[in-house]
């Protein structure tokens, strides 16, 4: 098997029936025998009243999680650079996106097999999304992966009139699957059930517009809504949650040209902050090669590994050190939040976090960290409102980390409020 190969299955846990298996960077499929034998020695296990959660082996490393004694989910990564907090944090959207799609009462009461395996096919690209390496990071973040456009101000004008007259509350603007501006009661969602709806908007193939039924894991589990999408140009989206009026074609013909059409313009522009998720009149220090800032407040986070794309598109071979670049911050990003910064978010609400044992014992709890490789150097700061983590070129002395971080910190929160 390939280094860098996911395999992902899911299983009914009262009879281990396999429902389905995707994979990621490989050929070739697990054999029955192989995923029998992972579901039959999780079956063992809980017989003995024994918690298994996860295990290694010389090339691989499995994780089992089982969700309402009904599914059973198991994922194994050939990647041991990988860690139990990325595949924990993986399990858990593809348990949620099959919620979305298909809604919690099916998963929980199963009556028909086989229907329900036809069913999960309409989750196939969602949850195949989160099994390759992306854009964004609210995958692993839990939190809304957004973008700072120059005209937010005049968008978000236009997002609250369009969506007032769909007769909803609930609206935002996406560009490449990153929230442009969204309704104040957008914000008021869940994070996770955001994060999924803007990970399903983009997973989906291209449509003018689409009427998709959707259900929000955390907020309506067992009663759908209705999520309307609108493509306003190539790569921008307005969507709404509605209820069951208005129709599709109503909307579709009566206002989005007539909400739309005169800020063409704003639009556009925010194809031009995509890759980078702000604006190039942000400064940032030069040696910065990737950036993840996340509003704990808000739930809303700005990434890109493409910091100064005009340098970056001089390089031949980008494509490759892009990869390796969202690998490296993603892993620290991973090793920060497992065992230095505190599991509690600024909410007060605590989510199911997988420390490592050995700070457990520690009185107090990291508020800064890095680390130096042969490749990179990354830097992560703990504020009451943000995390801040870059991941930075090998020349940049060790002891600038924390100024550059703090400046790069004031840059976001006082001249680019985020």
């Amino acid at each position: 098997m390939e280094e860098s190969s996911v395999f992902l299955l899911c299983l009914t846990a009262t009879s281990g029936v396999p429902l389905y298996c995707r994979s990621k960077s490989s050929s070739r499929q697990l054999t029955f025998s192989v995923i029998g034998s992972l579901n039959g020695v999780h079956m063992f296990a809980n017989n003995q009243d024994v918690l298994l959660t996860s295990t290694r082996t010389e090339n691989s490393r499995v994780l089992w999680r089982t969700f309402h004694d009904s599914i059973n989910l198991i994922v194994m990564s050939c990647d041991m650079k990988t860690s139990d907090h990325s595949l924990n944090k993986l399990l858990e959207n593809v348990f949620s996106a099959m919620v979305l799609v298909i809604g919690l009462e099916d998963l929980m009461n199963i009556k028909n097999v086989e229907r329900l395996k036809k069913e999960l096919r309409a989750c196939y690209k969602l949850i195949d999304s989160f099994l390759t390496e992306s854009e964004k990071m609210g995958d692993l973040t839990q939190c809304v992966d957004c973008v700072i456009a120059h005209d937010a101000a005049i968008l978000q004008e236009c997002l609250d009139g369009f969506t007032q007259a769909a007769e909803s509350e609930f609206g935002c603007l996406l560009t490449g699957g990153k929230v442009v501006v969204a309704t104040e009661k957008w914000w008021r969602l869940a994070s996770q059930d955001v994060m999924l709806l803007c990970w399903l908007v983009s997973s989906l193939s291209t449509h003018s517009s689409r009427d998709y039924p959707v259900y929000l894991p955390q907020g309506s589990p067992t009663v759908p809504h209705r999520l309307l999408t609108f493509q306003l140009v190539p790569g921008v989206d307005v969507c709404i949650l509605c209820g069951p009026s208005p129709s599709l074609q109503k909307v579709q013909s009566e206002l989005v040209e007539r909400f739309w059409k005169p800020v063409l313009d704003p639009i556009k522009s925010c194809l031009r902050v995509q890759l980078r998720s702000f604006p190039a009149s942000v400064p940032l220090h030069h040696g910065i090669q990737g950036i993840l800032l996340v509003n704990r407040d808000l739930n809303k986070s700005l990434y890109t590994v493409q910091v100064h794309p005009m340098e970056d598109m001089q390089r031949s071979d980008m494509k490759c050190i892009l990869e390796q670049r969202r690998e490296a911050l993603r892993s620290f990003y991973a090793l920060a939040m497992s065992r230095y910064f505190h599991p509690e978010h600024h909410d007060g609400k605590n989510t199911v976090q997988y420390e490592e044992s050995f700070p457990m014992g520690f009185s107090h709890h990291a508020h800064q960290c890095y680390t130096v490789s042969s490749s990179n150097k990354c830097y992560a700061m703990k504020t009451d409102l943000h995390f801040l983590f870059l991941l930075f070129k090998t020349d940049v002395p060790t002891f600038s980390m924390r100024a550059i971080a703090n400046k790069t910190m004031q840059v976001f929160t006082k001249d680019f409020t985020f």
